[in-house]
Order: C-alpha cells, then sequence, then structure tokens
C-alpha cells in the first residue's frame, strides 16, 4: 500500500531525517537560521526540499520573490505518432500551471514546466534517455507520455523517487505492482473504456455478434483489446481476436490491418491507435465494402481527420470514447480552460486533457508543502491517502483506495460532427454499462 507520512514543520526534526534537504526558517529579520534568506514568499512555514526546488524564483517568474520548484514534461512533439495531441497537451498543462502561479504559487515556490520539458518522440529508449537527462533537476514529472514509455522509466522513476502524471490511461497505473506508488492517473482505463464503449454500443445501435480489437502492441494496444476480449466473454458474443499494428512512422501503412479487419468479419471493431491509422483504417475498409462499425478508443481522435480523405467514412461509422466532456463542458475545470484560452478554441481536445491530467500532481505538491516538505521522499509519501478535486471534470478521487470498489467506470460518447467544437458533438455523457459495472478490477487488464 501506498502510505502517508505527516512530518512537523520543525527544522531540526527535518534536517535529522533528510541530511541532504535545505530548509529555511524566519528568524525576524529575513535571515535563516542556516545562513540563507527567509522562506520564498514570505510564508513563515518552513519548508525543507532538496532536488528540483529552488530559493530562487522561475525564469519569467510571476511571483518574483517566490522560489521555484521544477516539474519535469517528457512528450512527443514532433515526429511521433501523438505530436498532433502531445503539443496541445503540453499547452493545457502549462496553462494550468501559470494559473497556479497567477494565484500566488504553492508553499512560497511557482511552479515551472518549461524549462525541463523534453520530446521523447514516443520511444522508450528516447523517454529513458530524456528522462536521465532531466531527472538531477526536477522535482516530479507534470507528463510522462505513453504507456510503453512511462514502463521504460519506472525503475528509474522508484530509485529515484520520482512521481508522475501519465498521459496515457493504462489500467495497471491504478495499481501499486504495476506503477509502483508512483503514477498519479486521472479517469478511466482503456480496458474499462472499451467495455463502456461495447456496453453503449450493444444497447443504443446493436448487439456485435462478433468483435474486433485493433491497435498498438504492448499496454495501449493490449489494454483495450483486454476489455474488447472481456467483454465478449460477458455477452456470449466472439472475440475475432486482437490485431497488433503499429504506428505509420514505423510500419509505413496499415495495409495488413486493413486485411485483418477486411477477413474478420467483425460487427464492431475497436481502435487503439493514433488518428493517422485511425483514418487509413477506417477510411480504406470502408471503401473496400466492409460493413461494421469503429469504436475508438480516445487518442484515435484528431480533428483533422474531418479534412482528410476519409472524413466520410468516419463521419459513417465510427464513435469516439472520452473520459471526460470536451471543451464545451459545464464544470468549474471547463470554465477555467476556456478562460485560460481567452475565447480562443486549442488545436485538440489534449488541451483539455492536459489540464485534467495536472490537478494530482497539484494536489500533492500542496500536501507535501502543507507538511513543510518539498523533497522527493516527502512528496512520495503524501501519495497514498491523496484526494484529489478535478473541479468536476471528473469525481474527486482518492489515491490508494480500493481500485475496485472506486474506479472511473463512466465515459463521454462522442460523433464526429463537423459543426461541433473540434469536431465532435456528444451523444450521451457518463455512459456506463452492465459489463463495464460489473467487471472485477482486481489487477492491471494487460
Amino acid at each position: 500500500m501506498r502510505s502517508t507520512a505527516r512530518r512537523t514543520a520543525a527544522v531540526l526534526g527535518v534536517v535529522a531525517l533528510l541530511a541532504t534537504a535545505c530548509a529555511v526558517e524566519d528568524d525576524g529579520d529575513g535571515e535563516a537560521e542556516d545562513g540563507g534568506t527567509e522562506e520564498p514568499g514570505g510564508d513563515s512555514d518552513e519548508i525543507a526540499f532538496d532536488v528540483g526546488v529552488t530559493e530562487e524564483p522561475c525564469p519569467d517568474a510571476v511571483n518574483p520573490d517566490n522560489g521555484c520548484i521544477y516539474l519535469g514534461v517528457l512528450s512527443d512533439l514532433s515526429e511521433g505518432p501523438f505530436a498532433p495531441v502531445a503539443v496541445p497537451i503540453t499547452a493545457g498543462q502549462e496553462a494550468f500551471w501559470a494559473r497556479v502561479n497567477e494565484a500566488g504559487g504553492i508553499g512560497g515556490f511557482d511552479v515551472d514546466i518549461a524549462t525541463y520539458t523534453r520530446d521523447t518522440l514516443y520511444d522508450p529508449q528516447q523517454h529513458s534517455a530524456r528522462y536521465r537527462e532531466i531527472e538531477p533537476n526536477i522535482l516530479a514529472l507534470a507528463q510522462t507520455l505513453g504507456t510503453p514509455t512511462t514502463a521504460a522509466i519506472l525503475a528509474d522513476m522508484d530509485a529515484d523517487n520520482v512521481i508522475g502524471a501519465p498521459a496515457s490511461w493504462w489500467s495497471g497505473w491504478a495499481f501499486d505492482d504495476s506503477d509502483q506508488g508512483l503514477i498519479l492517473e486521472s479517469g478511466y482505463s482503456y480496458c474499462i473504456e472499451s467495455q463502456v464503449g461495447l456496453d453503449w454500443f450493444a444497447a443504443n445501435v446493436s448487439e456485435p455478434a462478433t468483435v474486433l480489437a485493433v491497435g498498438y502492441p504492448g499496454d495501449y494496444g493490449g489494454d483495450s483489446a483486454a476489455g474488447v476480449e472481456q467483454w465478449a466473454e460477458a455477452n456470449g458474443a466472439q472475440f475475432a481476436g486482437f490485431i497488433e499494428t503499429a504506428p505509420n512512422t514505423i510500419v509505413g501503412s496499415q495495409d495488413a490491418a486493413v486485411g485483418a479487419v477486411m477477413e474478420s468479419g467483425a460487427d464492431a471493431v475497436v481502435l487503439a491507435v493514433g488518428p493517422a491509422e485511425t483514418g487509413e483504417i477506417i477510411g480504406k475498409t470502408v471503401v473496400s465494402g466492409f460493413a461494421g462499425q469503429f469504436l475508438g478508443s480516445v487518442p484515435t481522435w484528431n480533428p483533422a481527420l474531418l479534412e482528410s480523405a476519409a472524413a466520410g467514412a468516419i463521419q459513417s461509422t465510427y464513435t469516439n470514447i472520452a473520459p471526460w466532456e470536451g471543451i464545451d463542458g459545464t464544470s468549474a475545470a471547463h470554465d477555467a480552460i476556456r478562460e485560460s484560452l481567452d475565447g480562443g478554441i486549442p488545436e485538440n481536445d489534449g488541451y483539455i486533457f492536459g489540464w485534467v491530467w495536472s490537478y494530482p500532481i497539484k494536489a500533492a505538491l500542496e500536501a507535501s508543502a502543507a507538511n513543510g516538505d518539498l523533497t522527493r521522499e516527502g512528496l512520495r509519501s503524501v501519495v497514498d491517502g491523496l484526494e484529489v478535486d478535478y473541479e468536476g471534470a471528473l469525481p474527486a478521487a482518492t489515491f490508494g483506495s480500493d481500485t475496485n470498489e472506486n474506479a472511473i467506470r463512466q465515459a463521454v460518447v462522442n460523433r464526429p460532427d463537423e459543426e461541433g467544437t473540434l469536431g465532435l458533438s456528444v451523444v450521451e455523457a457518463e455512459v456506463s454499462g452492465e459489463t463495464a459495472e460489473s467487471y472485477e478490477y482486481t489487477s492491471a487488464c494487460s
């Protein structure tokens, strides 16, 4: 289990426990007992810190009297399959932390995520190399994009006491034996997503006799496929299998996947790929006479698909499953997102993803600051039992609680719509179903 530790703010106690940590204490004249200056931001409650936190202000600080908390970002920002959504994800996180800083920061510190943002191309080796590059200078990871990429650095994160927010919905993030208690996930998992999507499809479109999963190999596609297989078993449908396919940047085209879909005879195909592969698979199969329908995992969508040659096929056969409402959502979080855009519209829903994924790290920083301990060890110690308020974008969550009892099992169903903001319109929100609700969620699905 993840453990929560409440520590006193006394500097002597902190120094005794953490010999390498820095601690500052206001002695009334602006000088600290250890010879430093008073705690940044003027807060008389001293805070211990070590790696990734400085008394000096952040570059381009909003609050020049504050110190700085540096968070890292490992994302897919140029040539990888998720770059079109990862760039807005990162922009959404930058806006989230700008709002935090404009409100005064956390414990006398502003938060910087720009200095240690790195492009890892959705490649596990690049992800690992860039992590080692920024690790000596960060307190935590504001973003680690991708399931296989994040898995590649988990052992190092564990050794370094670095927690992080994933840009991923793998089911394993909900279990300590999979994520070492380091990953602060938000929303449902790909496994539950597939089950919710198929439950909705069976109730509102037609009950499929044969279902097929198509996705990237590993814990993204594999997790989604596990949910498809579970749904088939629970509902007496034939599971036509899991067709593994890689991004076009690796395999060049989706012709093999297209052929497999055509041969499957599936009534419903659940996709867990990127937007480029989604457009190609749907476009080519529909042109070839495929009569089934497609359900797309949340990363499959990009509004640019409505400007592609596959637009017509996508509009007639594709349904998108999402973990929360898009830009037109009605929560306080969505109000803040729209305010951050100053009347503009983001490139795609990635902006909303980045914003929502940031709430758990903010909650952890606030809890650690309240404990007087912004060391890596102190930050990691608050994860078990950490309460997170998503300002209505998601239900409030408590980390370390029973996953089977408290897992998110609801989704938003969207359809492509040229008139919809970001190319989608909501068909139904807060969707669940009997299969998803009854699934025994006691370990990672894949």
